[in-house]
Parts: C-alpha cells; structure tokens; sequence
C-alpha cells in the first residue's frame, strides 16, 4: 500500500502503477467482454489482492478481478472525492428543536472516499447536506454518543443512551431521533421504551437499509420521517421509523415493544408484530393508525430508569436442545432465563429436570413463542401445563427480544426479589403484552 493507492497492494497496484492511475481518476476496465468506467476508489485494507474497485456513473460500485486477459487505462485525472459539507442554513427560531443522537449504523455514516472508510455523518452539516429539507422542519441539534456498529451495543450503552436522551428532553427538545443499525434496534427500541417512564415527547429511533451514498439509499426519507414525528407527532411514546414498503411513498412508527427486523435487505424490513403500527407519515402528513397511544405533554414528568441487569440469557429451544446450557446459566448465577419454546411455549420432556433446579434455584423462568404471530397459551397441552406446575411464566404475544431487555430491566431497575419479578414480567408497561391477538 502507498500514498494514492489506498488499500492496494499486490497485483492489483502493480497494475494501477503501470496506467498511471491513482485513487480519484477515471478509469476503464475491459473484462470478458464488457467494458466498466468510473472513478477509481479506495478498498479496504482487509481486501485481497486482485480485485481493483471503481465508482460507476450509476453510483453503484463494482469490483472486477484482475487477470492476465483483463485490460486497464486510465482515462483522465480525476478530482480526488472528497465531501466537503455545506455552510449551515440560517436557523429558524419558529421551528421546534430536535435532537438527534447517533449511536452508529448505517444510516449515520457515508463512505469517505479520501480513505476508503466509513465515516461519521451526523453534525448538523452533514445531515442538511444529505437531507437539505430538514431546515425546513426542525432546528437540528446532532450528536454523536456512539460510533459503533449494532451488534456491539450492550446493556451499559442503553443506559448511556437513555441518561443522554433525558438530558435533552429535559433541556426543551421536541423530540429526540437516534440514529441506529438496524440489526439490533429492536432490541434498543424496547430497551428505551421501558428506560424512559412517562415520556413528554417521542423518542424516534431510525436507520436505513442502504447507505446515503446509494441510488437506493432510504437514509433521506427515514430520517426526515424521523425528525417531522419527533417536531409534531401527537404521540410520546418510544417508536421506530422505517419504510413502510420498498417503494419510497412513506414512513411507518412502530412501537418500540412490537417491532422486529424480518428480512435482511428489503428497506421495509420491520413490522409490528402482534399489534398496528402507531402512525404513519406520507409527504408531511402523519395519520394516527390507532387511537391507543400516549399523547405528547410537554408538562409531564419523564421518569428515568435507566439500568440492565445482564446475568439474564436467552435460550432458543429447538430438537436436540441441550439441557446442561440451562444448568450452565443457573451454575454461572444468572437471575433469569428467557426460553424460546415452540409453538404455544414448548419444550422437551428431558429439559424438565433443568428448568425445575433453575425455578428451585429463584432463576426467573419465562416462556416466550418461536412463532412470529399469536400468543403463547400453556393450558392447551399437558406439556405446557406441566411447565406451568413448575413456575415458567407464560409471555402471552411478547416478543422473545423484548422479554429478554424487559427482565434486564426489571432486575437491574427495580427489583430482583423472584415473586415481584414474576408479578412485573406480566405487567404491562409500555405496551409490550397486547390485550388480544388476532387468529387470521
């Protein structure tokens, strides 16, 4: 690797030194038959050898394997990429304030073509320049707590996260919007939604499926969908704005206790489960799709419990299932157990003996459905029952996700004596049991 040859070596920056081509410049390549012009771009340093990458008029980048039949030249100089935001639009003192908090994620980065990294995008310059339609909307205040992709995010940055939150809505905000991969948002979601008590505003977590850079990307519509909920939704409640469909038409809220990720790349990924989305926003109109929401109120009180208990596992049950991992847990001093039983809530005869030490042993026990639709019923067959006998508590249509953030919570924030945990698991407290579920 060398200067203007970012994260090429081997053969192919033999070869990119032979044209006279460095990152920046205008390059074709003629392979197989087919021709590919673009600019030439920085690859990581992770990346082999062989392959040369260049940026296409389309906007979409292509890696093409370089071998002895492959032809290259370089067709101009090209002007190093490089982002360079714009000045800050005038403020607008009319319009409402609305933080927004960046944890990571897709949605929050673009791909700096100086270094061939991902990078930070989220100070205010940057989102006007990605979505200049903001300054019409809100007063941006951006911030970035974390830089970290989803699947890094623990209970601790929950914490942080939800102190960070309360700080500005107790400094006035609107709103509060925080930028999120979406691998893990779910989990985030309903984490924030049983942190922050009585909220006075909505607290919007956003992300995309494709980065802004993108043809495709759905940062710019997410976003701005984000920002106008968290100005002037009637709602103050955790939710989760995503596409509503792949067509770029609108923006969907989903509450923060109801919603799961349920495909890997389509850009309306997440849906509410068990439950109707709580609004929708199409153009600048939001419609309230249920009438069962809590209403914003700039003069209520946010309560703030803000702490995780992570000696709680979650155990997915499947044929062959292992017993000694429940053993493993309630031997490690783990206070609860999240099971993901089939079905109505099911699990193997030969798990019995297990789950009966971890009940005998004050470990919480709770059951929640492999099944994305319906409710956990134990009544119906005798292994249910004979599950119920020994102390696993039936979920009801809790998502596995949220009941596991939900016992984090309630054994790090208010209490670890078992009968009152119980007693909380089956509390309502931000919409995550539904009354009722459909059967169709």
């Amino acid at each position: 690797m060398s200067e203007g040859f970012l994260g090429y070596k081997g053969e192919a920056l033999r070869v990119l030194r032979k044209v006279g081509a460095e990152i920046g410049d205008v390059v074709r390549i003629v392979k197989d038959g087919e021709t590919y012009e673009g600019i030439l771009i920085p690859r990581s340093e992770f990346g082999d050898e062989k392959h040369i990458v260049i940026k296409l008029k389309s906007g979409y980048n292509v890696g093409v394997l370089i071998d002895p039949t492959t032809q290259i030249e370089k067709v101009g100089a090209g002007a190093k990429p490089t982002f360079m935001p714009p000045p800050l639009p005038e403020k607008r003192p009319d319009l409402p304030r609305v933080s927004i908090i960046s944890t990571g994620g897709t949605i929050a980065s673009r791909v700096d073509y100086r270094t061939g990294g991902v990078r930070s995008a989220l100070s205010a310059s940057d989102l006007y320049s990605v979505v200049p339609e903001l300054s019409g909307v809100a007063v941006v205040d951006a911030h970035v707590l974390f830089s970290l992709y989803s699947e890094n995010i623990r209970a601790e940055h929950w914490s942080e996260l939800a102190k960070t939150i309360a700080k500005h809505i107790d400094d006035g905000a609107a709103g509060v919007v925080v930028a999120h991969g979406t691998d893990t948002m779910g989990y985030t979601a309903a984490a924030l939604s049983f942190a922050l008590q009585s909220l006075p505003t909505p607290v919007v977590l956003v992300g995309s499926q494709r980065s802004s850079d993108r043809p495709s990307s759905d940062a710019a519509m997410n976003l701005l969908g984000a920002v106008r909920a968290a100005s002037k939704a009637p709602f103050a409640e955790v939710v989760l704005a995503m596409h509503e469909s792949i067509s770029d038409t609108s923006v969907v809220f989903h509450r923060g206790t109801k919603v799961r990720k349920l495909h890997t790349s389509r850009r309306d990924t997440f849906q509410s489960v068990n439950a109707t989305p709580l609004a929708k926003i199409d153009g600048e109109k939001i419609t309230m799709l249920t009438e069962e929401y809590r209403k914003r109120d700039s003069t209520r009180k946010l309560v703030l419990k803000p702490d995780f208990d992570e000696k709680v596992a979650f155990i997915k049950f499947h044929p062959g299932f292992d017993p000694k991992v429940i053993d493993w847990y309630v031997d490690e001093g783990y206070r609860g157990i999240i099971l993901e039983g089939t079905g109505l809530g099911h699990v193997s005869k030969y798990s019995f003996p297990a789950i009966q030490k971890a009940v005998r042993n004050n470990v919480i026990v709770a059951m929640a459905s492999q099944c994305i639709w319906g409710r956990v019923n134990m009544n119906v067959y005798d292994t249910g029952r004979d599950l119920l006998a020994m102390g696993v508590i039936p979920l009801k249509d809790m998502l596995s996700e949220t009941a596991l953030v939900k016992l984090m919570w309630i054994t790090g924030s208010l209490t670890k004596e078992p009968n009152e945990v119980r007693r909380l698991m089956l509390t309502n407290f931000a919409g995550e049991i539904s009354p009722r579920s459909s059967h169709t």
